[in-house]
């Protein structure tokens, strides 16, 4: 999947005009890419689509109109955009009160580490943490609300990604949980695996 380049992004006036046929595509796109993992963790498969979406309101609400400020968050976001054989993902650890997150955030240092893909084969795909982020996001002592991480699959896994069945899952010893991927996220996933363009 191609990374975004400086042309993929439009100014502020033309990015209105497609904005909601856009924002729709999004949310339609996020509906089979976000999944929640228990309770407290959601996961967001980022491919070029959502990374663009992200970028353009980003540009939008914080009235970034210089060549050089926009490459700059392409340079920092572009690494969210799967390779060929990867999948991105931004985890999003979901607390709603400040009790809440007094309490959780110390108690999952460490879940970049402990997310995994389960495969059919009975193989698994472990998350890494995006590396130009970990130095910002990564505590000894409590972890950040977000994370962004990268999972790496060899030929076969691909082929029993394709297969099924496969389960997103967390091995964290404060944080066990696990949902099946549907078939229509599955699908959605094997496009960025294969390193299909977006549609």
């Amino acid at each position: 999947m191609s990374k975004l380049r400086l042309e993929d992004i439009s100014d502020l006036r033309a990015y209105e005009r497609e904005r909601e046929a856009f924002r729709q595509r999004i949310i339609d796109l996020k509906r089979v890419r976000r999944i929640p993992v228990g309770p407290h963790l959601s996961v967001v498969f980022e491919n070029a689509d959502t990374i663009r979406f992200q970028i353009q309101e980003m540009a939008r609400v914080e009235r970034i109109l210089s060549d050089d400020a926009i490459q700059a968050e392409l340079d920092a976001y572009n690494p969210l955009i799967p390779d060929r054989g990867e999948l991105c993902a931004t985890l999003f650890i979901e607390l709603t009160s400040k009790e809440e997150l007094m309490g959780w955030l110390p108690k999952l240092v460490g879940i970049e580490r402990s997310v995994v893909l389960r495969l059919g084969d009975g193989t698994e795909a472990r998350a890494a943490p995006e590396r130009s982020h970990e130095a910002q996001l990564t505590r000894e002592e409590v972890t950040a609300a977000v994370h962004y991480v990268h999972f790496r699959l060899d030929e076969a896994q691909v082929k029993a990604f394709e297969a099924g069945p496969v389960t997103l899952a967390t091995d964290h010893p404060s944080y066990r949980q696990e949902t099946p991927l549907s078939d229509a996220t599955r699908a959605s996933l094997l496009a960025d695996l294969r390193g299909d363009p977006a549609p």
